[in-house]
């Protein structure tokens, strides 16, 4: 199994993600802060030593490779190293809600979900969780007959994508801001795209030109998906030509989601508090069209719901 000792250690702390916090993280059991040691505490993800998950389920919301007839067996881990302002999923994200479970128990969760018929294992916003998750693809890798997908917000260090070689199939990536400043409003990263599109680099490295089976479902490959977000399309405008400038031709899809839905009222930034228009979405997807972005996926304008946020009930933990 990879080491990550370089990433994550109990003496010298985590560094998995490019926050690099260093903090000694503490077990489940002492996070309300009842015998704990002076040296724990969670770092930016707010994740503990050990697995927290709020969900383990069928999953009919992806790209459509993805999903499939079935659905993606999706388990959806606590906590994020984003803490974006506009997360539909803020409950886990931001809220810490969730349940712990062991490796071997995640384990057992992967083998069930593929027995029910999905079509690939799905983790999502995995990346604080690794050093036991690792464990668990590694205890299961002999009997999983379907891929892996390492679905996030694109906030990775290359180093981690590096250790995860042998274990992701299909990387499903956000690429969310090219403006530091926009990433620093939003999601607390000014350093958000230095590190993503390094990370996404060194994906397309790994895993090649996409890869399909019989019945259109990726079995290998990139998706980098990109939100178009209310006041922000030149935003997204500037990613569409670097992707175009800079990416290996034929060698990612790309999917633009129009899903967009306000979630909170937001008073400290009120450009977040309406969906986006037709015209905001339009534009960008016209400009993709016109770069010659052509492999990927688009949403319908109705697909801003809230039908779209799953349930997070602890389902299948």
């Amino acid at each position: 199994m990879i080491d990550l000792s370089e990433l994550y250690s109990e003496d010298a702390g985590c560094r998995l993600c490019p926050r690099r916090c260093g903090v000694r993280r503490p077990s489940p059991e002492t996070m309300d802060g009842s015998g704990q040691a002076e040296k724990e505490k969670p770092g930016y993800c707010g994740a503990p030593a050990g697995i927290m998950a709020a969900r383990a389920a069928l999953h009919h919301w992806e790209e459509p490779c993805i999903s499939g007839k079935n659905g993606s067996g999706t388990v959806f881990f606590t906590g994020c190293t984003l803490k974006c302002r506009f997360c539909q999923n803020y409950k886990i994200s931001r809220d810490q809600w969730g349940k712990e479970i062991s490796s071997d128990r995640l384990a057992e969760i992967f083998l069930s979900l593929q027995e029910q018929g999905a079509h690939n294992i799905n983790l999502v916003t995995a990346t604080h969780y690794l050093p036991w998750i690792l464990p668990a693809l590694e205890q299961a890798k002999d009997r999983l007959r379907v891929p892996v997908v390492y679905n996030c917000g694109g906030y990775e260090r290359m180093e981690t994508v590096k250790a995860l070689k042998n274990y992701v199939d299909i990387w499903l990536p956000d690429l969310k801001y090219f403006d530091s400043g926009l990433s620093r409003r939003l999601s607390q990263a000014p350093d958000y795209f230095s590190a993503a599109s390094a990370a996404i680099h060194q994906m397309i490295h790994q895993t090649g030109a996409p890869q399909f089976d019989e019945n259109g479902l990726m079995k290998r490959g990139v998706i980098i998906r990109h939100l178009v977000l209310p006041g922000h399309k030149d935003d997204s405008i500037r990613l569409l030509h670097w992707m175009a400038e800079t990416l290996p031709k034929q060698e990612f899809y790309i999917s633009l989601l129009s899903q967009y839905t306000p979630c909170q009222k937001d008073w400290d930034y009120p450009e977040l508090n309406r969906r986006i228009t037709r015209y905001e979405y339009e534009k960008v997807v016209e400009t993709a069209l016109e770069l010659g972005l052509e492999q990927g996926f688009m949403q319908k304008k109705s697909s801003a719901r809230k039908e779209y946020t799953p349930s997070f009930e602890l389902q299948g933990l």
